[in-house]
């Protein structure tokens, strides 16, 4: 049999081999557990998993394995977490935390959550987790270092704290000036209480045991796990990563990286699509088919690829079987509507680029000769009909763009940041209006 189990900032590599024989890889996030599970694990130990910044475990990568006759521990720390929310399912949770986890003692994350150094310096923990800090105030009472009130104030600045400012350091500035503060400061030196790392031990010893055949695990009450989209794509990164860049493509980027120009500017755009896909599958965003539809026939319209037959073909020249082409659209709308939320907090970094790129003074210039030009109208436009928005939309893609009219205006103006479609044809109406004086002051100036 062989094991894997993931670890960081509660229990380092060496202390989890003294115990067990095992691959020790670093804090999971989202994928490393299903990885781990296709390439062979018997037995998984989750302790340490990514809660900020990396996308989180998913439980059905979890489940997936235990479907797969695969033993899944947790314990401590995320382990703790989804164990409590999967153990009736066959996942075998370990330790004082999923047990308050399991019994609903405590709920919230940050329970566990450690602010830690990063790889290179071996995950180092730089905060203290609240689930120390209550076993270290119980084992203060239980000395009778802190009575009920004292310990009462300790944890409630504990937990007022954001995790990652959790230090005893901290939470003791936080309480007012009191006699047993000097002598729990002194006590808790030495009397602090690493549960976390405890719990880390007994899974592993747990672990060991199972691995050895002493001990048996209770077997999976799962139904087989249903496989959505979500899951699919998933499956399908975790399948592309393993493969890494094939020959093919590797060469496709060489030959873009001889112009360095496009390769810059293409690398922007894949830096925008990498970030935003992040920010969306950090907070759970998933697309919905019909959006995923109307994605596929912008892309067909975009390309010209009318016919099926049209399609097929393109997919053949990119290289792209059509599940991955589905899963390329799926991912351009996560990362568009993760864009979209923040139009607000982009728009100077908008002016920001445009000033750096040298193209803010000339559509400055464009904005003032606009108001000018629309000032100069003795009569303003009347409030547009529908037919006469459609006029509009007609002239402003088909002869201003040269593309093809939207079927949806409110998300169109959405995608440019404007709040809607009446901002959207105010915005065109103007262009309008600013044009048609443009092409009266030129014939003008030609028959003068």
């Amino acid at each position: 049999m062989s094991a894997v189990v993931f670890a960081g900032p509660t229990i380092g590599a060496k202390d989890v081999q003294s115990v067990l024989e095992a691959t020790v890889l670093p804090p999971a996030g989202q994928g490393d557990i299903f990885r781990a599970a296709r390439q062979g694990a018997t037995a998984i130990g989750l302790i340490d998993g990514y809660f900020q910044g990396v996308p989180s475990v998913w439980h059905k990568e979890i489940l997936w394995a235990l479907e797969h006759g695969i033993a899944v521990f947790g314990s401590a720390s995320m382990g703790a977490l989804r164990a409590a929310e999967l153990s009736a399912f066959g996942m075998i949770g370990v330790g004082r935390i999923y047990e308050a986890y399991a019994a609903g003692a405590i709920s919230d994350d940050d329970e566990v959550a450690v602010l830690h150094s990063p790889a290179e310096l071996g995950f180092a923990p730089l905060s203290e987790p609240m689930v120390s800090i209550r076993a270290t105030v119980e084992s203060a009472v239980s000395s009778a270092v802190l009575d009920a009130d004292q310990a009462a104030a300790v944890l409630k600045a504990a937990k007022a704290r954001f995790y990652q400012q959790r230090t005893w350091r901290n939470i003791l500035a936080d309480i007012p000036a009191a006699p047993w503060l000097d002598r729990f400061s002194a006590w808790v030196k030495t009397g602090r209480v690493d549960t976390k790392r405890e719990d880390a031990q007994e899974m592993l010893a747990r672990m060991a045991a199972f691995l050895n055949g002493e001990d048996r695990v209770p077997g999976t009450a799962a139904e087989p796990m249903e496989h959505t989209l979500a899951w699919k794509g998933l499956v399908r990164r975790v399948e592309a990563q393993e493969r890494g860049l094939q020959g093919a493509d590797r060469r496709v980027l060489d030959e873009l990286r001889l112009e360095p120009e496009r390769f810059g500017l293409f690398r922007t755009r894949a830096a925008l699509r990498l970030l935003a896909l992040k920010e969306a599958r950090r907070e759970g965003a998933q697309a919905e088919r019909q959006e995923i539809l109307t994605q596929l026939n912008s892309h067909r319209q975009a390309q010209k690829l009318f016919r099926s037959k049209d399609l097929q073909n393109w997919l053949q020249e990119n290289g792209l079987t059509a599940a991955e082409y589905e899963d390329q659209l799926e991912e351009t709308v996560l990362a568009g509507a993760a864009v979209d939320a923040r139009q607000q907090d982009l728009e100077p970094h908008l002016l920001a680029e445009l000033r750096q790129a040298g193209a803010f003074a000339g559509l400055k210039a464009r904005a003032a000769d606009k108001e000018l030009q629309i000032a100069a109208i003795s009569e303003p436009g009347k409030p547009e009909t529908d037919a006469g928005r459609l006029q509009l939309a007609v002239w402003y893609f088909e002869t201003r763009l040269h593309r093809d009219v939207p079927e949806d205006f409110g998300a169109y103006a959405e995608s440019i940041g404007l709040n809607g479609a009446e901002e959207f044809f105010e915005l065109i109406r103007r262009e309008f209006m600013y044009h048609q004086g443009c092409k009266t002051q030129s014939a003008r100036k030609s028959r003068g």
